[in-house]
């Protein structure tokens, strides 16, 4: 079996993933870790992609497209795959289909309001620390708990670009739910991680 997951910026999509690959013990791919290993080791293609990245825009189609067949390509999916992050447009669903049959898409759906307060309310430290003023706040406002630095907050969670990523979201990635049609499956993003998982696993026919 192949997934999918979908979801708005914040639906927390990567933390469900990284929990049904450890129970179904099936490889999975993400695009984001494959952007972020790029931009680290400052690849041409990471160099290419960081300016989009942090404006909260998509990647060309054709450039995530040969970077994620060419991952596909050297694994082992014979037990399945989960992609998180892709397709995120009618295009790339359209490219994927010659190269894999998906059978199963997880959309966790979270309101706007929920994804402005998840990533809005991240702050970061140069140390690698990282915070939320709801969820995980230090213990004295605006300094790490660790090392003492000012904590700040990334270009990916100021305001401006978190509304751009909805916006991006909604008119590129969203129609997907329609192209999928009865492969989707609804989960409610709302809720803890654990409930959120639990249901997931439900709607799977998967045992705890």
């Amino acid at each position: 079996m192949n997934y999918i997951f979908l979801g708005m910026p914040g639906s927390g999509k990567g933390t469900q993933v990284e929990l049904l690959v450890k129970k179904l013990n099936i490889p999975m791919i993400s695009t984001g870790n494959l952007f972020r290993k790029n931009i680290k080791n400052e690849t041409k293609l990471g160099l290419k992609v960081k300016d989009i990245l942090e404006k909260g825009d998509l990647v060309p189609d054709k450039v995530t497209f040969e970077m994620m067949s060419a991952e596909i390509k050297n694994m082992d999916i014979s037990q399945g795959l989960i992609l998180d992050g892709y397709p995120r447009s009618l295009r790339q669903a359209e490219l994927l289909k010659d190269i894999l049959n998906i059978d199963i898409i997880l959309n966790i759906e979270l309101s706007e309001d929920q994804v402005l307060l998840r990533i809005g309310g991240r702050r970061t430290c140069k140390c690698g620390e990282t915070y939320h003023l709801k969820f995980n706040p230090p213990q004295k406002e605006g300094v790490c708990d660790k090392c003492g630095q000012e904590l700040y907050i990334r270009d990916d969670a100021q305001e401006e670009t978190i509304k751009n990523r909805i916006k991006v979201y909604k008119e590129q990635t969203e129609p997907l739910i329609k192209y999928y049609g009865d492969k989707v499956i609804n989960i409610d993003g709302n809720p803890s991680i654990p409930e959120v998982t639990e249901e997931i696993f439900r709607k799977l026919g998967i045992s705890d």
